[in-house]
């Protein structure tokens, strides 16, 4: 692997998607090829969610107009503000990347533009600039090869889909159920769909980066790297491979750490629905309920929003707090890589977004899997039926919440899911070293920009 001092920097342009869960493994990915030496790193960011620049002093940040009003960012439209940035970011982005590039001091060249994929106006402005770019997916590879499918699954009749097939297998994608994809009750699929299909096109891109592990998807990667014929970089997790870094859209509560210290080795559940997801508030109420009552040591994120239009905090029940005591923490959010790796944490109860399950793994610590919506139905699925390192919990009930945290912390069932956890972790300690497939592909993906 290049190392650094390495005299020769060349420019690496980034362009992130603006959510917390498409920014960090972008960053992450951008400090892990700067720490090697060969690159600088410019991150290419949309005016709306606008990162802290102070918390990334290693970075150049190139800002992207993106015309948004405050209309359209208030509302919880994922897809269609992903579409509008996508219209409206282009001109500027090309704008932008035009005066870098004619700049009389500007010592480096611009090796390639690094996008995730589902900013796809960076690929048009690459090749129209004639600038190499890589795409860089933030989910599975399972889920990339997914979005491959739905097109067919469309012609077939399958989409729109059917709540009598809910429970069934969906073809050419077992085990995956109908009910386990992205678009399952999804309001407005019919916009998903065409953004789906055009995130996933490589296009002029050169290669395809992905946040996973040859070991746990050999299947799904075999199926991409048939799909597209470019090459393909598994350098996941790419936190792993990092230099520690906050990119926290959220102000993180460091104070927990000092309260799971008093907490005894794998006594403790910690609880956290990620960045995005949100319950009605009888859910979290229930969610209240069956922490009470399942009598293990627990840390649970409530931030603001996570009941639509609330604190959260101010909407747990009545004697909530009084009966739970020092055994349990409430708090907005947290440093969910320091609490993952914390001797005290056994269990992760999560909505199973790429990153969260992706730190489990590497953490060895097993999950009760609470999907949301999108890709966390599919990842949710894999982790309790195919690796069986979690189990579902889809019924927001106290009776089911309060069985499902005794099963998996507190009988032999839980601990033979905790080996599991544990020998995936240890495969994932081994994919990051010297001689590990994600190690050789960072050191691939190096010297295949640099040849570029």
């Amino acid at each position: 692997m290049a190392k650094a001092g390495d005299p020769r920097r060349r420019l690496l342009v980034l362009v992130p998607c603006p959510y917390q869960g498409h920014l960090n493994p972008m960053l992450q990915l951008g400090a892990a090829l700067q720490s090697t030496g060969s690159f600088s790193i410019t991150v290419a960011h949309t005016e709306f969610n606008f990162p802290n620049q102070s918390n990334h002093p290693q970075f150049h940040f190139l800002p992207i107009a993106d015309g948004l009003s405050d209309a359209d960012t208030s509302l919880r439209g994922f897809v269609s503000l992903v579409l509008k940035l996508n219209v409206n970011c282009k001109t500027s982005f090309q704008e932008s990347l035009t005066r870098l590039r004619e700049r009389t001091d500007w010592q480096e060249d611009i090796a390639c533009i690094i996008y995730d994929g589902l900013m796809y106006f960076a690929e048009e402005v690459a090749r129209e600039l004639k600038i190499p770019c890589i795409i860089f997916r933030t989910c599975s590879a399972a889920t990339s090869s997914l979005y491959n499918e739905y097109p067919q699954l469309q012609e077939e009749g399958f989409i729109p889909l059917q709540d009598s097939k809910a429970l069934e297998f969906v073809p050419r994608l077992h085990p995956l159920r109908f009910k386990d994809l992205s678009i399952y009750k999804f309001e407005g699929f019919e916009n998903l769909l065409p953004l789906l299909e055009r995130s996933s096109q490589v296009g002029s891109s050169v290669a395809f980066l992905l946040n996973t592990i040859e070991c746990l998807e050999q299947s799904s990667l075999m199926k991409l790297r048939q799909a597209y014929p470019v090459p393909f970089f598994t350098v996941g997790p790419v936190h792993k491979i990092a230099p520690p870094l906050s990119s926290s859209l959220i102000e993180e509560d460091e104070s927990c750490i000092a309260w799971l210290n008093k907490q005894a080795k794998n006594s403790t559940l910690y609880v956290s629905l990620g960045s995005v997801a949100s319950i009605d508030e009888k859910e979290l109420v229930e969610m209240a309920w069956g922490l009470a009552n399942c009598q293990q040591p627990f840390l649970w994120v409530v931030r603001p929003g996570l009941v639509h239009g609330s604190e959260g905090i101010n909407l747990l029940p009545d004697g909530f707090a009084e009966i739970v005591g020092e055994r349990g923490r409430v708090i907005k959010w947290a440093p969910q890589q320091k609490v993952l790796a914390h001797e005290s944490v056994g269990a992760f109860w999560s909505h199973c977004g790429w990153n969260s399950t992706l730190e489990s793994i590497s953490e060895g610590v097993p999950m009760i899997c609470t999907p949301c919506f999108g890709d966390q139905r599919g990842n949710a699925r894999y982790l309790s039926h195919v690796w069986r390192v979690g189990l579902l919990l889809e019924d927001m009930e106290r009776g089911e919440i309060e069985r499902a945290i005794k099963k998996l912390m507190a009988s032999e069932e839980g601990e033979t899911v905790r080996q599991r956890m544990t020998d995936l972790k240890r495969e994932v300690i081994h994919a990051i070293k010297e001689g590990g497939s994600t190690y050789d592909f960072l050191d691939e993906l190096v010297k295949y920009i640099n040849a570029l």
